[in-house]
Formats: C-alpha cells, structure tokens, sequence
C-alpha cells in the first residue's frame, strides 16, 4: 500500500481541461439573425414596390386581380394599409413558426411571400 506522503503530490496537480464556449444550435438560435433581416427587408421592399405599381395600375384604370386586395383598393391608405398589414402577417407567422422550432417553415413563409410579390410586381410591369 502506498504511503499517504507519496499520493499527496499526484492530487496536487489536476489535469488542465479544455472549456469551449457553448455554441447556439438550430433550435436555439435568434428570430432577428441576419438571415431573416435580409429576408423580411425584402418582402418589405417587394411590398412597397407592389404598393406602387399597383397604384400607378389603378390610377390609369386598371384592375385589382386579387380579390382580398380589391376591397382596400378604393383608396391609397386603404392599399398602403394592406401591404403593411401583408408584412407584418408575413413576419408574425415567421414568429410563431420560429417559436414551435419550426424553423424550415419559418424561411419557407419568407420565401413564398417574396417570390409571390416578385410575381406580383413583374404582373403589373408587364401589363401597363
């Protein structure tokens, strides 16, 4: 057995031992990261450029083609008024989804919201 003397010098000296800082995983990380910003930045900007040129359709006697639309569309706060409300649905909906650890579905709402309001945009230009 070994003498108490010669284990006092092994527990004197603990092994040093690596900390690395806890990264954030998929489930934890922000709702306002870079990647969301950048996306609800453009579907801001989409529904603004919307807004506009439906208004410059409207103003030389064109139609509203979406009927939800059609019912604000007598006024221009009234169509200000949908766009705003458009996107801040859009960003809300992003919300819930990104608290039910849903994230995929959280981009994806971005993504069909911007490529409908690209369509949207490129509909009006291209009937003036």
């Amino acid at each position: 057995m070994p003498s108490p003397a010669s284990a006092a010098p092994a527990l004197a000296f603990a092994p040093a031992v690596g900390v690395t800082p806890a990264t954030r995983t998929a489930a934890e990380r922000r709702f306002w990261d870079r990647e969301n910003r950048i996306l609800f930045a453009a579907a801001g900007g989409l529904a603004v450029a919307d807004f506009c040129v439906t208004r410059a359709n409207l103003a030389t006697g064109g139609k509203e083609l979406n009927p939800i639309t059609r019912v604000l569309s007598g006024s221009t706060a009234g169509l200000a008024a949908n766009f705003a409300l458009e996107t801040g649905g859009l960003i809300s909906v992003s919300y819930l989804l990104h608290k039910t650890r849903h994230h995929h579905l959280e981009r994806m709402t971005s993504y069909l919201n911007i490529g409908s309001s690209a369509g949207a945009v490129a509909w009006g230009l291209s009937h003036r």
